[in-house]
């Protein structure tokens, strides 16, 4: 889906892009370069990026028009893609999509808050003390927002929904009955960032939270917005206290986990996955559908469909009963 928040101030001609961050090419025309987009969901006129080898088969079917990658992973991009040769693929890509969304690298306090008693809201939903509503946020019937809590600027929320005290949420679309308890940050930048003696250079983070309908977020929980693509909260699925989940990561349907448990980026979990408290799952993996992972589980590598696993790492329950008996 198209970025409804973050103001694209594209497009810019892609000679000038490559300049910029001082990879000139010369065999390109001059043409325009409408976004900055993951593999997945780019367009012709879009440019994106391509950085690891797991992801061939999406660099293999790409509409981008140009690709920020290394010699050794051109081969995988098709024909109407260009690739532009670089040895630090993501901090390039973070430089380029700074240019395209300069507001996305800080999440500074929202200036335009405004009491909930200056606003439409104040005779359309329940609401307790202390509440602060920013620019272009909508929620809809039937809702409740606890003491305390502040919903900022580029929120939408569906009907039937409860927001819990203490909860700060922004950059955020929340679908129908969905619950979200206590203590709550949602949709604040993702940790995403390049190392560097001098001064660390923040990875903007374009992305947004999609929580769709019937989810439960437990209290204390943090969901980070995501990079590029959106991180997502699929339906009925119920989260426990203080979990976190990093930018760009997936969560499909029907899933429950427990308390404590922690997410890397980009990671994506099938439908119907339990997760037991306090498991760890590392970044970039794919958690098939059905999956149990037992709480305390260190997750290292992807998991295929209807799997029991547990421990560090995380391996087939069978194997794990028969080696700690």
């Amino acid at each position: 889906m198209e970025n409804p928040f973050f103001k694209n101030t594209g497009p810019y001609k892609i000679n000038y892009l490559t300049n910029i961050i001082k990879l000139n090419q010369t065999n390109f025309d001059n043409e325009n370069v409408n976004d900055v987009k993951d593999l997945n969901s780019s367009k012709s006129g879009d440019i994106t990026f391509f950085h690891s080898k797991k992801y061939k088969d999406l660099a293999k079917s790409t509409k981008a028009s140009y690709c920020i990658t290394t010699t050794n992973l051109r081969s995988f991009l098709p024909n109407n893609c260009k690739a532009i040769i670089s040895n630090k693929v993501l901090l390039h890509t973070a430089q380029i999509t700074k240019i395209f969304y300069p507001d996305s690298i800080t999440d500074n306090y929202d200036n335009t808050v405004k009491d909930i008693e200056e606003t439409e809201f104040k005779d359309k939903i329940k609401f307790g003390k202390n509440i602060l509503i920013g620019e272009n946020v909508k929620v809809g019937a039937n809702c409740l927002i606890g003491h305390n809590s502040i919903i900022e600027k580029n929120v939408n929320i569906g009907d039937n929904c409860s927001i819990g005290s203490n909860v700060i949420i922004r950059n955020s679309l929340i679908k129908n009955n969905v619950h979200i308890l206590d203590g709550c940050v949602i949709g604040k930048k993702g940790f995403g960032f390049f190392p560097n003696k001098d001064s660390n250079i923040r990875y903007p983070q374009i992305g947004i939270v999609i929580i769709e309908d019937n989810v439960e977020i437990g209290c204390g929980s943090t969901i980070d917005r995501g990079s590029l693509s959106n991180t997502i909260i699929g339906k009925n699925t119920y989260l426990d206290n203080q979990i976190h989940i990093a930018h760009n990561v997936k969560i499909g349907e029907n899933c429950i986990i427990a308390g404590q448990v922690g997410f890397a980026g980009s990671s994506t979990l099938g439908s119907n996955v339990m997760i037991g408290g306090q498991a760890g799952i590392s970044g970039h993996l794919k958690i098939g559908n059905n999956v149990q992972i037992g709480g305390g589980s260190g997750v290292i590598k992807n998991i295929p469909d209807n799997s029991k696993v547990m421990g560090y790492p995380a391996k087939d329950l069978k194997n794990f009963i028969r080696e700690n008996k």
